[in-house]
């Protein structure tokens, strides 16, 4: 039978603090980063010029289709090699989550400004409105309160993926219980304290991410 001590990690409860901090604020950084990439491509994706939306479907693609690991190891290790410019691993991951989580959050706002009535759209024009003010009056408050579910949901996507910032040495939450690991040699506590700390951040998330779905299907039904 293992003996389970999970007051061994006592000494080290600051340590994981620090990185459950970590987590928290590069989840902040890579979603609020995400959202304003996202944004600024799902509207490219609606352009019908091909100049401009045929880049942005690129970058959709391309970071939808390939694992969010291997993106930010290229862009650890190989981006520096191209561009020639040293690149910290905060930046690298910042930059490679946040530019992962933008695809995702581009085809949500894409598809939230397509599911609006085009009749909106021409009420705009009948009175006179240009294309930017109907989009940033009209379509975008209303496809607004359709995407918050979804972008919730990717945002607690993203607070998953900062898991993996452990392989660039961040200290997030992870790397932290790694490092509790190998001075105790006693993973199985660590790492359950881990999964805890994660489990504490997201299924208050989690809930209230359902609960606000729910209400907003109410409005919508009233």
């Amino acid at each position: 039978m293992y003996h389970w001590d999970f007051g061994a990690l006592w000494p080290y409860r600051h340590l994981l603090l620090n990185g459950l901090l970590y987590t928290l604020m590069f989840t902040v950084a890579c979603v609020a980063l995400g959202l304003i990439v996202g944004l600024a491509a799902g509207l490219a994706r609606l352009s019908k010029s091909v100049l401009i939306s045929g880049p942005a479907r690129a970058y959709v693609e391309l970071f939808r289709c390939t694992p969010v690991l291997v993106q930010l190891i290229w862009f650890y290790y190989a981006l520096p090699v191209l561009s020639g410019i040293q690149i910290s691993p905060a930046t690298a991951s910042v930059l490679a989550l946040a530019l992962y989580g933008g695809a995702f959050y581009a085809e949500i706002f894409r598809a939230g400004v397509v599911s609006i009535d085009l009749g909106q759209t021409e009420a705009g024009q009948a009175i006179g409105m240009t294309k930017p003010q109907i989009m940033r009056r009209i379509v975008l408050p209303q496809a607004f309160k359709r995407m918050i579910p979804p972008l919730m949901s990717q945002s607690i996507m993203q607070l998953k993926n900062t898991s993996l910032l452990s392989v660039l040495a961040i200290p997030d939450l992870l790397y932290q219980g790694q490092s509790a690991a190998h001075e105790l040699y006693r993973p199985l506590e660590c790492y359950t304290i881990v999964a805890i700390g994660y489990f504490i951040v997201l299924f208050p998330a989690t809930i209230f991410s359902k609960r606000l779905e729910t209400r907003l299907a109410q409005q919508d039904r009233s």
